[in-house]
């Protein structure tokens, strides 16, 4: 952008017009250090082997090998390079084979009143070892959190809780709908929802 042999505009004008500090132009940004370059030909052949190591299991690796380095250091090689561990992410909505799907009631609904649908779904929250598995029930029109529960396994039970809870409080929906998770086609869920007189939809699969 900025040429130093312009034949009318001297470099000082030039980085006047691009707004840009003289000590910017001639600033000679520093590569990483011979240590660093090693790290990093190191951290290329671990993740090779184990891509599902992040910067922590890597630096262990590497202190193993005799190399004194920490985590954070290794993060930040790991960002430079474009590295990032690749973990398998847990399935919350897995449907179940033997238990019935009911099919999809808010196409073409005007949902336009709260208490008319309710919708659930499950999320996780990754921990350092492991995960907690969250669950929601919402308001469709209102989108107001009703209830909700953490669980550190995937059964049906937390789910029921929460909407048990939800029943409570502001009395039974019009229509549930939910994913095809087998929590949300579970007999404990389904059968919560028809003694409420509530109507079951559930999103197609894939949904």
């Amino acid at each position: 952008m900025i040429e130093p042999k312009h034949p009318n505009l001297s470099i000082v004008k030039q980085c006047r017009l691009m707004r840009i500090s003289r000590s910017s132009f001639y600033y000679e940004g520093k590569g990483e250090s011979g240590f660093n370059l090693e790290l990093m030909r190191l951290i290329d052949e671990v993740f090779m082997e184990a891509p599902y190591c992040g910067s922590r299991q890597i630096a262990k690796i590497l202190r193993r090998l005799g190399y004194c380095v920490g985590r954070k250091r290794v993060r930040r090689l790991m960002r430079k390079m474009g590295l990032q561990a690749i973990y398998q992410r847990p399935k919350t909505s897995e449907p179940h084979p033997e238990h019935r799907v009911y099919p999809y009631l808010l196409r073409n609904l005007t949902i336009d009143r709260p208490n008319q649908v309710w919708c659930a779904d499950i999320t996780y929250i990754p921990l350092r070892r492991g995960y907690l598995y969250l669950v929601a029930i919402m308001d469709w029109y209102s989108r107001r959190v009703l209830a909700w529960r953490l669980s550190n396994t995937l059964d049906a039970s937390f789910c029921t809780e929460a909407l048990d809870e939800a029943l409570a409080l502001y009395g039974p929906p019009e229509i549930m709908n939910t994913d095809q998770g087998s929590q949300f086609t579970s007999l404990e869920w389904i059968e919560t929802l028809k003694a409420a007189g509530v109507r079951i939809s559930m999103d197609g699969r894939g949904r």
